[in-house]
């Protein structure tokens, strides 16, 4: 079981949505927080919000430029010392059809969503296998598990995440390291305003689902009970859960036809 009282806590896409709620909640359970996005007054924002901000640290970084993940791991020990639990939160959504999406989109996706949290895991790790402990959260998404239309590089990139971790975790697994993969489904954050539409530009609107899904507080609630529980994965949704259940048991074209007349928007 994770215990958070005390904890070093490392939390990525921190200045809004999930990640705020996450720092939140983090804080709430007496761990010591560094909060990492590009946006610095925001950062700061959720910090004085924060039970105790003196245990709340602010580490801006763009995690789409991480030239040296390592260096950005030391800075982020230097506030509190060693990262016991790191939350690879910040990401990226799309809203493009596959004859739509540019490589360039599709590269800028899996930067965020893939590589930058493969890269400070990939930091932290070492040492968090030489003490024998550590738990590395991964923020992924209903995505990572399901297809819908309009979301291929974000729906790739976080299948990818899946991957990469179910490997991560048969090597480590038994070196007191432990891995949680949250999955939501909609919830009422700014990821389809920031997703990216034609062109590479952003989308702009909320969508209804979106605008409509529970709670980033609530679904922050539920990562923390997974993290604390030692849950591998959770799948945190609502009735979009049914297409998790669908896409394992139905016959393929009974879940392509399913899958398709599925919200886009």
């Amino acid at each position: 079981m994770t215990e958070l009282h005390d904890k070093v806590v490392w939390i990525t896409g921190a200045s809004g949505g999930i990640g705020e709620a996450l720092a939140y909640g983090a804080a709430a359970r007496g761990a010591r927080v560094v909060l990492t996005a590009r946006r610095s007054a925001e950062l700061e924002r959720v910090r004085a919000a924060c039970p105790d901000p003196s245990r709340v640290a602010v580490l801006p970084a763009d995690l789409e430029q991480i030239d040296d993940a390592q260096a950005l791991a030391d800075r982020a020990q230097a506030f509190f010392g060693p990262v016991d639990v790191l939350v690879n939160n910040a990401g990226l959504s799309q809203r493009t059809t596959a004859l739509e999406t540019s490589l360039a989109s599709y590269r800028r996706l899996f930067e965020i969503d893939f590589f930058a949290p493969v890269a400070l895991t990939r930091a932290l790790l070492p040492a968090m296998a030489a003490r024998g402990s550590g738990h590395v959260v991964v923020v992924s998404s209903v995505f990572g598990k399901i297809a819908m239309a309009r979301r291929t590089g974000y729906a790739a990139a976080k299948h990818a995440l899946h991957g990469y971790f179910d490997c991560t975790r048969i090597e480590l697994g038994d070196r007191g390291v432990r891995f949680t993969l949250a999955c939501p489904g909609f919830v009422s954050t700014a990821i389809s305003l920031n997703a990216l539409g034609p062109e590479g530009r952003a989308w702009g609107t909320v969508d209804s689902d979106i605008g409509q899904g529970m709670t980033p507080a609530a679904c922050a609630e539920r990562i923390w009970q997974a993290v604390e529980r030692d849950r591998y994965e959770v799948v945190i949704a609502g009735r979009e859960r049914v297409a998790v259940w669908f896409k394992r048991f139905l016959p393929l074209r009974w879940y392509t036809a399913f899958a398709r007349r599925l919200k886009v928007s």
